[in-house]
């Protein structure tokens, strides 16, 4: 059995390498910061920050969540999705060189978040529409919309801070996720025709398709049905809400305290959102090459699209702040919108859905084309906007 774990990847030995190693980068990690802000500042900065998040940034998207979870699951219960699905359907083939039914896994992930596809892909009737080489491009084409809905509902809210309508920019990102999503899925394709062929079908016995025209729905009257569709998609968005809580106060915190600098007076004074500016340092060195990408305002953007690798959520999390304090304008928030829906966390997340769809070796594939996609996704919602600001 031991033998077994350990060929599983699931065993190391008691004491290995990285017993050495990663004391040695943990402590040097964190002399970053108490090098420059002290011990005592830096601990109570980090404690600062994240209950700061907790309560002004966490609990406001735990509550769209819930909303969002309840209005997709209105969608799915009365229709929409269905319907949404078939117009879209006529466009997969040729945009993505994928079957018309994979519009559902855009759909279902724009409602909820990545993982969502794989439901579609356990489903052998919904695998019947596809080739062997077309279904590990489904975590690729999910991924680009994974929590496409609640990345937009936050952007938009921000109007709150400004007065100013982000409507246009949360329209240009999504423009920007779609293009990402496209060449994301078409490279991926590149690279899995290769491996499987063309030819092999996804499963040999999918279904025989005797509810091809039909859909499920909750039992009882319509009122039943609303009421119940409202608080089971309210729980998934507690769910979904509950699950972005340690990316936000986690990876948020540490990426707040490597993009800030201290505070107003130039001390350090242990206060929530204080660091080292770490990251606005390093892209004012390649701000020739962010700059006629991305365009962003101010050096202290980059700070989102690194997060969103991680976690869309705790990405989302540091717009206000550069919003309110003026670093972030429109077309900030039209690359935001597309950065942080095309690539929504998917480090955190390929790996699993790769192995979930039975397609490890494609792994290091899928990471390397999903990243191209997330930074054209960038760059066409930077230049679209620019061009719009010029007509309009």
């Amino acid at each position: 059995m031991k033998a077994n774990a350990a060929a599983a990847g699931g065993m190391k030995r008691e004491i290995s390498l990285e017993s050495f190693v990663f004391p040695v980068l943990f402590i040097g990690f964190f002399a970053l910061f108490t090098t420059k802000m002290g011990v005592a500042n830096t601990l109570n900065t980090m404690m600062n920050t994240a209950y700061s998040l907790m309560m002004d940034t966490v609990l406001y998207l735990v509550a769209i969540s819930v909303l969002m979870g309840a209005i997709s699951a209105l969608f799915s219960e009365f229709g929409l999705v269905t319907l949404i699905n078939r117009l879209l359907s006529p466009l997969m083939k040729p945009l993505y060189g994928l079957p018309g039914a994979a519009s559902l896994g855009i759909v279902t992930t724009y409602l909820s978040d990545n993982p969502a596809v794989l439901t579609l892909a356990e489903d052998k009737y919904f695998c019947r529409f596809f080739k062997a080489y077309q279904l590990p491009a489904l975590t690729n084409l999910g991924t680009a919309f994974g929590m496409g809905l609640i990345v937009a509902a936050f952007m938009l809210s921000q109007e709150a801070l400004t007065g100013e309508s982000y409507l246009l920019p949360v329209l240009v990102g999504t423009m920007g996720a779609v293009v990402g999503s496209i060449i994301s899925t078409r490279l991926m394709l590149v690279f899995t025709a290769k491996r499987y062929g063309k030819d092999a079908p996804a499963y040999d016995d999918a279904g025989n398709g005797a509810y091809e025209h039909m859909r499920p729905v909750r039992e009882g009257s319509v009122s039943n049905r609303l009421i119940g569709a409202l608080l089971d998609g309210g729980k998934s968005g507690v769910q979904l809400g509950v699950s972005i809580v340690p990316g936000v106060l986690v990876i948020c915190t540490f990426v707040l305290m490597l993009t800030n600098g201290p505070s107003e007076n130039g001390l350090y004074t242990g206060a929530a959102y204080e660091g080292i500016a770490v990251l606005p340092w390093v892209a004012e060195k390649i701000s020739f090459i962010l700059t006629p990408l991305f365009g962003f305002s101010s050096p202290e953007n980059i700070a989102v699209p690194v997060t969103a690798l991680g976690a869309a959520g705790a990405a989302i999390s540091l717009v206000p702040h550069l919003i309110g304090s003026g670093q972030a304008a429109g077309g900030d928030v039209a690359v935001f919108t597309a950065m942080c829906m095309c690539w929504s966390g998917y480090l955190s997340t390929h790996i699993s859905m790769m192995n979930n769809l039975n397609a490890k070796d494609m792994i290091g594939k899928a990471i390397l084309t999903h990243t191209i996609g997330g930074l054209f996704a960038g760059v066409s919602a930077c230049w679209i906007y620019r061009l719009l600001a010029m007509v309009m």
